[in-house]
């Protein structure tokens, strides 16, 4: 079995990536950005206090639903759609193989 998926993260400049990312450290989604050297803030640290890790999922995948925290933070940020999430509650693992993912505009 890989130890290691693809995700598609469209940045804020609009520049498409493709990332190969590791399964097997625990990292979220916003460490693995950062890791890849995309411009993301996440200024409360990835404990969902903060929103500027917003993204738009753009593929169908099914992904652990919204903690109360996640949900309560989405509530009060801005540009927030249907398909948002917080990339720092998003733990990386094999059914987000193929993920494609658009991060939201810093409020």
């Amino acid at each position: 079995m890989s130890k290691e998926i693809s995700i598609k993260v469209k940045d804020r400049e609009g520049k498409i990536r493709l990332l190969t990312l590791p399964i097997d450290m625990n990292l979220n989604l916003m460490e693995a950005i950062k890791l890849n050297n995309i411009q993301i803030d996440g200024r409360c640290g990835g404990i969902a206090l903060c929103a500027s890790c917003q993204c738009y999922i753009l593929s169908n995948h099914i992904l652990i639903e919204k903690s109360e925290n996640e949900t309560a933070m989405l509530s009060e940020a801005l540009n927030v759609k249907p398909n948002s999430r917080l990339v720092c509650q998003l733990i990386l693992s094999k059914d987000m193989d193929g993920l494609e993912i658009e991060l939201a505009q810093e409020e």
